[in-house]
Parts: structure tokens; sequence; C-alpha cells
């Protein structure tokens, strides 16, 4: 069993979760995710299910879309909801004109704080285990693009308004709404996040976790073109992990069998010449 499950991730459960759940639903060992969400978000997830595990980097490099819903008038340790309290702010003015021109001033690249509760590493250890144990670490900076972010609806009387954003892979949208918040000279804090979009798939699409899963076959995940191959020496040579020869213009071809069972991802790397960058 190969391929890609989207699931509708809930609310209180880790991304490790849903692969482990998923993984017992199918009964099989091989699973994986193409980025993780907090236990506080929800919306898509995309996971790799047996072969598919060998393809989840390359999905991770596309876009993602969210839409967050802001707590004004705090900010926390953790940067959402979910954390303790470190400023708060109740004597500010604020309206939806200001909330647009702020948004729209973070159209672009920026250069982005990686939160200290998440999961990247720093000489061995995650972020969150030096914070967990008050130990001060710099915090690494990183370049992430936001391409489009509008304001769906905002609630003044209750300190909350709402954003649809679409942002590059490594883009933290807590630290996002903190640098908003920043901005304005007003905390800013997280209160719900939902991932509605992965690269070319889309939440509407996904499965509940406890749902019959829906199974897309690797090479339909991808955006690569597919190939199919009949002839006996080029399978061998597939099979081999040999570069091949082929009459083809793109970078990268999904190669299938007569079954339409995937048998490999080549590269170009030479004119026609392509060598092996997956093999199944």
């Amino acid at each position: 069993m190969d391929g890609i499950v989207l699931i509708n991730k809930e609310k209180g459960i880790t991304s490790r979760d849903v692969v482990n759940i998923v993984s017992k639903n199918l009964k099989i060992k091989r699973v994986g995710h193409a980025g993780t969400l907090d236990p506080l978000a929800t919306g898509l997830m995309v996971i790799g299910i047996g072969k598919a595990t060998k393809v989840l980097e390359l999905l991770t490099l596309d876009t993602k879309e969210y839409i967050a819903t802001v707590k004004i008038g705090i900010q926390t340790d953790t940067l959402d909801i979910t954390g303790n309290i470190v400023n708060q702010n109740t004597n500010y003015h604020l309206d939806i004109e200001d909330i647009k021109k702020v948004l729209n001033k973070y159209v672009g690249s920026y250069e982005q704080t990686v939160p200290k509760y998440s999961a990247v590493k720093i000489n061995g250890k995650r972020l969150y285990e030096y914070a967990r144990n008050n130990i001060e670490v710099e915090l690494p900076k990183r370049i992430v693009n936001i391409y489009e972010i509008e304001l769906l609806s905002c609630d003044l009387k209750n300190k909350e308004f709402k954003f649809r954003t679409l942002v590059s892979k490594g883009c933290y949208i807590r630290s996002l709404i903190d640098d908003i918040g920043k901005s304005l000279n007003i905390p800013m804090t997280m209160k719900e996040l939902i991932r509605t979009k992965s690269g070319k798939f889309n939440l509407c699409n996904a499965n509940n976790i406890k749902d019959k899963y829906n199974i897309i076959k690797i090479q339909d995940a991808l955006d690569f073109k597919i190939v199919k191959v009949t002839d006996d020496i080029l399978l061998k040579k597939i099979k081999n992990g040999n570069i091949i020869t082929l009459n083809e213009e793109d970078e990268y071809i999904s190669l299938i069998d007569t079954n339409n069972q995937i048998l490999a991802i080549y590269k170009k790397f030479n004119n026609f010449e392509f060598k092996a960058f997956k093999v199944f």
C-alpha cells in the first residue's frame, strides 16, 4: 500500500498522533507527513504511506494557505493562546484600516524569528526543550515569503480579527502574528489556526481521521510528467537506478510500468540524460 492520504487534523492532537492513527488504521508502519501542525491547529495534513514517504520532501517545498484568528491585547511565551501571558495591553487604539495596512505591509519577503517553542534543532536539541528548561538560546532567523494576505473579519469589541494568508515553506503563522502586533505596538497572539491548502492539495478533499481514506497514487500527487515504460531493457536500467536517455524536456519525470505502478522519479542532468532521483 503506497500513496498519499489527506487528513483533516482535529484540535488537541499532535502531528505525530495523526501519523500513528493512520498507521494503525491502515496497518502499515511506514507513514510520515509533509509538514507539522501544532496541537492547537486544525486542518490539512499531507500523509505519505509506504513508498510515498520517499517523496514527502518534494511535497514540503510547496506553499501553504492558512486561516488564522488573532487575539488582540495579549502576548504569550508560546505565541499562541495556550501559553503563559508575558505582555498585556488593553489601553490601545486600533481600527480596521490599521489592521489592513499592516497586513499589506507583510506581503513579500521578510526575516522571521523562529518561535522558542518549536521543533527546530539547535546543537542537536529542539528549541522547545531549551524553553521548557528555561535555557536561553539565540533563536534562528529565516527569510519567509508572504504571497497573499487578506483580512477576513474583524471583531474589535471582542478583541479579535481573522485573516487568510498564503505563505512559503517554513513560515510560522504564530511568529507572523507576533510581528504584526509589534508593528502596531500592540501585543497579539494566535487564537486559532486552520491549514486550508498545502501545495496542490485542498482541505475540502481531506478525510476525517476516522473515515475510510482515499489514497492518491504517488505519480498523481506529484506535478511531474508521467512516462509509461514498456521497453524491457529500459525497465531493467530504471530498476537498477542507472542513467537513462529520454526525449523529454521536463526536469523531473515520473516513470510508471504497464500496470500504472510507479517505478522511479528521474531528474535531468545533461541534455536528454536523466539520473535516478527516487527509485521505488
